[in-house]
Parts: structure tokens; sequence; C-alpha cells
């Protein structure tokens, strides 16, 4: 099986040793994305408009491996607070509006950079 890696500018860089995307025969694994502008690294306040910013890097770095949100089939979510996951969960379905995929959602101690949320996902080519 092949393994490619795929890089856009069009979500933040990654933070660490890892890589935004990797396509594995017909699936492509999206790394966890946090609420970071890719132009400017800024971070938006509150919950909603960082599960936005976080779902629009998803579908930045899932388009640039040829998937989309149309083709994930799971996905995590990671929440600081897991208060935030009704807040959460509206935007969320605002990007999977018919048959989302399967998910988990935990709450974590800590996300890099002071996130709210992180979500990483699964999809098919």
């Amino acid at each position: 099986m092949t393994r490619d890696i795929v890089l856009t500018a069009d979500a933040p860089a990654p933070v660490g040793p890892y890589s935004q995307t990797v396509k594995a025969g017909s699936l492509v694994f999206a790394a966890g994305q946090i609420p970071l502008d890719p132009a400017t690294g800024a971070m938006p306040d509150g919950i909603a408009a960082q599960t936005d910013l976080v779902l629009r890097n998803v579908r930045a770095v899932l388009e640039a491996a040829g998937a989309s949100l149309a083709t994930v089939v799971k996905t995590t979510v990671f929440l600081q607070n897991l208060d935030d996951f009704g807040a959460m969960n509206a935007v969320y379905a605002t990007f999977f509006p018919e048959a989302p995929p399967a998910r988990a959602c935990v709450e974590v101690a800590r996300l890099p950079k002071g996130a709210l949320v992180e979500i990483e996902a699964v999809a098919a080519l």
C-alpha cells in the first residue's frame, strides 16, 4: 500500500512532527486540526468560532488530498471542556448536514496552543 503525505497552505502548518494529511490506499487521514488561522496564526475566542475554524481547516486538508467533508467516515472531537459540547455540536452539524460521519467526542485536560477544540477525521477517496 502506498502512503502519501499531503500538505496545504490553506490550513495551519503542523505544530509538531506530524503531517497534515496522509493518504493510504483509499483512505485519507487528517491530523487533528486546531483553530489557527492559516494566514495569520491567530486563534478566535469562543467554542463556536473555534469549531468553525477547525472544521474549515479539516475541510482544507481533506480537499488537498482529494477528499471532502462529504466523504468523511469518522471524526474524533477533543474538547477542553465537555460543557462546550452543545455549542460545538451546533456548529459541527452545519458542516455535516446530511448523513454525518461516525464520531467520538472526549474531554481532554489540554490542547495545543490553548485551543478549546481539536478535530481529526478519516475520509474515503
